[in-house]
Parts: structure tokens; sequence; C-alpha cells
């Protein structure tokens, strides 16, 4: 399985969850992987790494030239990085909203305004995002949360209708409650993480989290050459959340 061989990716969030799987499954399939991330720490040998913040454009340009020098150019772009949040718009003041939509939304916007020169000179660009099934869906305790991945979701539909001219594909991936330390965290920190646990796998159709390989495996195909006719598509990786009613077991 060498779809991505002579291909190049960076996948930024990628030292932990969702990013890391990714950067493996590209890597295990023939691509040159880098990683972005705050701190690019243990990484496999077959993933070089790269440190940038993503709110700061100027760490997020250097890192992003670096990487396409070291790599011999970009073919593919992940904008995996991001942050959560819990709450109602009560219970986050000014400054999160800020701090959570300049990661989750503005990061992305950086990282892709770096990678598009080099993108342009691909023939085989494409950009993938990672959204949310909470772009979908209404969940509790998510509003901020929520709020950037319905902008991380319009903001891919537009960039795909900029840049589908260009030559470069531009879809997203929508996970449901994934299987990730981020998930493992909040759990953690509930008064009952069993529970939690629990109710969390309950509201997916398929009664379980998704792993993080999933997501990976639906990023890794819109990113390959197979999906070329795809651009402007939002995969659902959520077990079914989106567009399955079950009646109560």
């Amino acid at each position: 399985m060498d779809e991505f061989s002579g291909l190049s990716a960076l996948v930024t969030g990628g030292a932990s969850g969702i990013g890391l799987a990714t950067a493996r499954w590209l890597a295990a399939r023939g691509a040159h992987v880098a990683v972005l991330d705050r701190a690019p720490e243990g990484l496999p040998e077959s993933l070089a790494g790269f440190t940038a913040d993503v709110t700061d454009d100027a760490a997020v340009r250097a890192a992003v030239d670096a990487a396409a020098d070291r790599l011999g150019g970009l073919d593919i772009l992940i904008n995996n990085a991001g942050v959560g949040a819990v709450g109602t718009v009560e219970d986050n003041d000014d400054a999160e909203w800020a701090r959570v939509f300049d990661v989750n939304v503005t990061g992305i916007v950086r990282v892709t305004r770096a990678a598009l020169p080099h993108l342009r000179e691909s023939a085989s660009a494409a950009i993938v995002n990672t959204c949310s099934i909470a772009g979908h869906v209404g969940l509790p305790q998510r509003a901020l949360y929520s709020a950037t991945k319905g902008a991380v979701q319009a903001l891919t539909l537009a960039m795909a209708a900029d840049h589908v001219r260009e030559g470069i594909r531009v879809n997203c991936v929508n996970p449901g409650t994934a299987d990730t330390p981020w998930v493992r965290r909040l759990m953690a920190a509930s008064d009952d993480p069993d529970a939690t646990l629990a109710a969390l796998e309950a509201r997916q159709p398929t009664g379980r989290l998704v792993t993080a390989d999933e997501v990976a495996a639906a990023i890794a195909y819109l990113a390959s050459p197979h999906a070329s006719a795809t651009t402007g598509a939002v995969l659902a990786v959520d077990g079914g959340v989106h567009g399955l009613r079950l009646p109560p077991r």
C-alpha cells in the first residue's frame, strides 16, 4: 500500500492523538511526513518534527517553509491542531473565546496561508481539516468548541471553492467522540470517569468511541490521489451520530 509514494505531507498537532495516528498512517503508505507541533517530542524516526504554535504567524511561516525544504516540497496539508473547551455560553470569558478561536480557526488560516505557495507547485495538492461532529449537532457543554468547529466546516467549503481551480482540493473530517488524550483527560477530571465514558459511548449509535486510527484512515483517504474528484466534502467518522436516530435500547 504505497498510494502516497513520492508525496510529502505536513500534519499539524501531529505529536499525539489523531494527528500522530494520521502522520503514522501516511508515512506507512509511502509519504514523506513532517509534524508541526508545540512539542514534537518522541516521534517515530519516520516523522520529521518542527516546533511551532499555530497562534504565532512568524513561527508558523518559518516551520512550514522549513518542513517543505526538508521534504522537498509539499503536497498534502493536514490541519489538525486544535484545543477543546467545556461549558455553555456563560462559562467561558471573552479571553477564552478568543484563545480557542485563535487556535482552532485562525490557526488553520495561518498554516494554510503559509503552505499555499508550496501546494501550488504540487500536481496532487490536498488539504484536509480536522473538524468535529460538534459542527453538525448540538452537544451540551460545548458552546465554544462547537462554534469553532462550525466555523472550520464553513471555512473548509470556502477554501475548496477558492482553490479548486488551482488544483488544490480541500475537505474536512468530522469525528465523533474519539479516544484521544484530550477526551481521556476530560473523563479523568469528571466526578465519575466510568459513568462519563459510558455516557459518551452511549450517545454514539455504535456504542463505542471512535478510534484515532479510524479518523486517520478517513483523513488519509481524502488526502490521497484516490480521492482526486473529491473536494468540498465533509466526511463524518462519528459512529452514526449525525445520520442515525435509533430508538432507546
